[in-house]
Formats: C-alpha cells, structure tokens, sequence
C-alpha cells in the first residue's frame, strides 16, 4: 500500500510516479474535468460504472456530465492524497480532497469534502464510487 502525503498545493498526475495506479486516477479526474470524454472512455473497462450521492448510478459518461449541468457550471478538484491498496485483480485507489467551482448563479464555491475510490483491472476503470459534501453546501440548505 502507497500513499501520497498530504500537500499545501494540489497534487497533480505529473507529480505521482509514472505508470502508477494513483496516476492514473488523476489523469482521468483531469480529463473529466476537461470533458474530454474520448480520452476518458479510452481509460473504461467496458463494464464501467459510477455511483454518486444519492444512488446515482450512471455507465456513460455524457450521463453524469447531464446531471452535473443541472447544479454547476464547473467543478475541479484539489488532490490532497491517494490511497492505493493492491487487490488480487488490480487495485483500489482512493482520491481524497476538496470541490471547488462555480454555482448556477456565478457563485464561486471551494472547500467541499470529497472522496472517490476506484477498482482498476488490468489498467482500466471498472468501477468509480463518489462521496463528498456537496448536499451540506448552505446553497443546498435552502
């Protein structure tokens, strides 16, 4: 099991050692927050899937992307650690960090908790679980 350290600036992919599992989860964060979903899909297990708060579950890409129009302009994420464990079939990667974007209204927002973990095999995607805090927000205590 790895870990990167907690850090005062935002992990980025070029700062995790090449070909590694944690990497790779940032890579694809990274893309997604691009939306350049043809290099996302190349990182996908044909099975892929997500589950979101509030059992959203999605297989596509554009699906999620549907969704996240209806409650932000945009999103990035500051990486502030990966864990990874090895698995029989591959790897968990937990990333763990903060939300920080734009709301509907141009209402800039940073600081949201979140956790995502990841099942890689054979060095695809074949499973994303997303956690955060985003509900707690006051912009959603209305």
């Amino acid at each position: 099991m790895s870990e990167a350290v907690l850090n005062e600036t935002s992990l980025e992919p070029a700062d995790l050692p090449e070909g590694s599992p944690e990497r790779l989860v940032a890579t694809y964060l990274r893309t997604m927050e691009a939306r350049d979903f043809d290099r996302a899909k190349a990182m996908l297990a044909p099975d892929f899937s997500m589950l979101f708060p509030g059992s959203r579950a999605y297989t596509k890409l554009e699906d999620l992307a549907g969704y996240s129009k209806g409650r932000y302009k945009g999103v990035n994420k500051f990486f502030e650690r990966f864990d990874v464990a090895e698995t029989p079939d591959g790897h968990i990667v937990f990333s763990i960090g903060t939300l920080q974007g734009q709301w509907l209204d141009n209402t800039p927002f940073s600081g949201i908790r979140y956790v995502d973990r990841f099942r890689i095999v054979n060095g695809k995607f074949v499973e994303q679980w997303v956690w955060n805090d985003m509900a707690e927000h006051p912009k959603f205590q209305r």
